[in-house]
């Protein structure tokens, strides 16, 4: 986050704290909570704020987008572009939700994440996880002890009352959305009582949820951290971080007023914050395996996943928030070429070659995204191409000896090889290969950082 973040701090508790001690807590408070502190703005945008200009649906009611992001689409970074996306934010404090899906075939991947207020992946419906039959699977609460009713073929619990669903169904090609369609058509989201076609419960208490965006994040943080922390039940790992927390004025029904901290006290909280930052950022950069240039590694996963690792999680959320488990996708990122130098659109351009036979080993599909390195969006080009990905490869050129070569540079290189093109920005470039349903027979990109694939490195051509 940049230096200029401003915070909103508890008056009665901070001002008793030490200088050294504030910026301690301060800065642990930041790589803990930044990836609730995310989410809970994603949720404000996507099913809380109707104005947000990224509003998708109230809780519990499905979405289904019968297109790919694009570069309007902002309030999520590092978005995927390869897979249209149904989603539902799931309150479930009143009652459990039935998640039901139809028969998939089995040459089109789907796949079902479900995500706690942590950004903790606590289950998966889909090709991989489940097959591609139909089936009624039960999504409960961290409260919720009742009977599992006949018919339900898995029960999924969260450890948070909200929780996101995200679905991603596979496009096989650009005139292959009017079968997504009808794949998502068979998509249902409802409560336990619609189901079993009896009396509702009485629905849970309004709540008046602290607005909130991402953009405001810098200047809110730990305003919004109080109302996300609201709804996270603390556990036995992150009591520790959260009793300091409270200490200094944090935590859920708290208000942190900045402006009433002597000017020593403020400059340790701002320092905190960027001291933090900047370790997710290395943790981004060193806390992964490097492989030609491409940081490979298995940072998203469950509760036991993540084991209190506050810095592993708020890397994987810095880095692209709401990410799949290895088994289900890795994600190789890089933002230098093989020299160890930035990529830079303005400045170079570049090829990645795949050798021949060497293409990145999945079950499902693979791609390779361009982001704007600053903004880590998509970015507008030419020709509306935000990444190169398997089910372009009949259209695409080979070499002469087998080899497929990406072209990663702001201007169309000509059309004997746009077919091949990654258009990049005029600035700072940032990649990410993605491999879904990773094959884990070698050659395998699994396990992660160790694997016998490796991605091939970006290349400086001028």
């Amino acid at each position: 986050m940049a230096d200029d973040i401003v915070i909103i701090a508890e008056k009665a508790d901070a001002k008793t704290v030490g200088i050294l001690e504030i910026k301690d807590i301060a800065e642990q408070g930041f790589i803990y909570g930044l990836p609730l502190v995310m989410n809970y703005a994603v949720m404000q945008e996507f099913a809380v704020d109707k104005n947000s200009g990224q509003y998708k649906a109230p809780f519990n009611v499905l979405l289904n987008e019968h297109r790919t992001f694009t570069p309007d689409d902002t309030a999520v970074i590092t978005p995927n572009s390869d897979t249209p996306y149904s989603s539902a934010w799931l309150d479930l404090r009143a009652e459990p939700m039935v998640i039901s899906v139809p028969e998939v075939e089995k040459d089109r991947y789907y796949s079902v994440q479900l995500i706690d207020g942590s950004t903790n992946n606590y289950g998966y419906i889909g090709s991989r996880a489940t097959g591609d039959d139909a089936g009624d699977y039960l999504v409960v609460g961290p409260d919720w002890n009742g009977t599992i009713p006949a018919g339900i073929k898995q029960v999924f619990k969260s450890t948070t009352p909200f929780s996101l669903t995200l679905f991603r169904t596979q496009l096989l090609h650009p005139d292959d959305m009017a079968n997504v369609e009808k794949v998502q058509a068979g998509y249902k989201v409802q409560p336990l009582s619609s189901f079993l076609k009896t009396p509702a419960p009485a629905p849970a208490a309004e709540i008046d949820f602290l607005p909130a965006d991402t953009a405001g994040i810098k200047d809110n943080f730990f305003q919004y951290l109080d109302a996300a922390l609201q709804f996270v039940p603390e556990t036995p790992k992150d009591k520790a971080i959260r009793d300091k927390l409270a200490s200094i004025g944090i935590g859920p029904g708290k208000t942190f007023e900045f402006k009433d901290l002597s000017l020593e006290h403020k400059a340790a909280i701002l320092l905190a914050m960027k001291q933090g930052d900047g370790q997710v950022d290395k943790f981004l950069s060193s806390g992964m395996k490097v492989i030609n240039g491409w940081n490979v590694g298995a940072f998203f996963g469950d509760k036991a996943f993540f084991d209190g690792n506050w810095l592993m999680r708020a890397g994987a959320a810095k880095g692209g928030i709401y990410g799949n488990d290895a088994v289900e996708a890795m994600y190789p990122f890089t933002r230098i070429d093989s020299t160890g130098k930035p990529l830079d659109g303005n400045k170079h351009t570049y090829t990645i070659t795949f050798p021949a036979g060497k293409l990145p080993p999945v079950k499902s599909f693979w791609s390779v995204t361009m982001y704007d390195a600053k903004s880590q969006l998509l970015i507008k080009n030419p020709i509306n191409r935000y990444l190169i990905n398997s089910p372009m490869l009949s259209d695409m050129k080979k070499n002469e000896d087998g080899s497929l070569t990406i072209y990663v540079q702001k201007d169309n290189p000509g059309a004997d090889k746009e077919a091949n093109w990654l258009p990049a920005p005029d600035d700072t470039i940032y990649l990410v290969m993605r491999l879904y349903w990773p094959d884990p027979k070698s050659p395998s990109i699994l396990p992660a950082g160790t694997g016998t694939w490796e991605p091939p490195a970006v290349v400086k051509a001028l």
